[in-house]
């Protein structure tokens, strides 16, 4: 049986890089239907094509009006929404000096305020039917820090502590509903393009596993926690690193 059979799925961020793999995955493995959230909608013609369990929808994370109208559509229309995956997130780098209030704002407000956002509109749906999985990105960036990116880091250590407190809240009155929280290490997307390979060769010579990851390699961890398989998870953390920081 696969996998996510008859499951409705939301993957934010979900046009490209880990979101698209993550997509990719979950429609391979028989979900009903896996809406691909994206401010644009530039690439929905060919994450849709040639299949029919697979829909984009544009829809802004920090825009709390757009999340609920797009939520209960989803709710009127298939009934529930069975697994949530927050992916969407930004970069605006730079050392602390020199990070202006725009680029902290505009990193909190998608990478963190996002999460709270969407989640906030499809928990408690997924709490009233029993069952649900949320899996949030996070980054060993959010775990270790990094020079350089005070916002990002802040955002994704905080989608880790609100990982592990929807964990208790959102079962606490007995429903299935879990939350957990992946976090990649350095991975081959469109995000991490602009980094210079020499800044990425002594990255990978430290890495036990000697590459990058591939989005295929967060997606496959993202499956196994939003499936059945991993029922008795929740509240945890896992790297996908590579063996990164040990």
């Amino acid at each position: 049986m696969n996998r996510m059979e008859g499951k409705v799925c939301v993957v934010t961020g979900g046009a490209r890089g880990i979101g698209r793999a993550i997509v990719d995955r979950f429609a391979e493995e028989g979900a009903r239907m896996v809406f691909a959230l994206d401010v644009g909608d530039g690439a929905f013609k060919e994450l849709e094509v040639g299949r029919t369990n697979v829909k984009g929808a544009v829809v802004n994370v920090t825009d709390t009006v757009q999340i609920q109208a797009f939520v209960e559509k989803v709710v009127s229309e298939f009934g529930a929404i069975d697994v949530l995956v927050n992916n969407a997130g930004i970069t605006k780098d730079a050392l602390i000096q020199k990070m202006s209030d725009d680029d902290w704002s505009a990193v909190i407000g998608v990478n963190l305020t996002g999460v709270f956002k969407v989640t906030r509109a499809v928990a408690p749906q997924m709490m009233a039917q029993g069952r649900g999985a949320i899996v949030s990105i996070s980054s060993v960036v959010g775990l270790d820090g990094n020079i350089g990116q005070s916002n990002y880091a802040a955002t994704k250590g905080g989608v880790v502590a609100m990982t592990k407190g929807w964990a208790k809240e959102f079962a606490r009155k007995g429903a299935k509903v879990r939350a957990n929280s992946v976090s990649p290490g350095y991975c081959r997307t469109p995000m991490i393009e602009s980094v210079p390979e020499k800044v990425l060769e002594p990255i990978i010579a430290k890495t036990p596993l000697q590459r990058l990851a591939m989005p295929i390699d967060i997606a496959n961890a993202v499956l196994f926690l939003c499936s059945d398989e991993s029922e008795f998870i929740t509240g945890q953390v896992l790297r996908v690193d590579g063996g990164l920081v040990l």
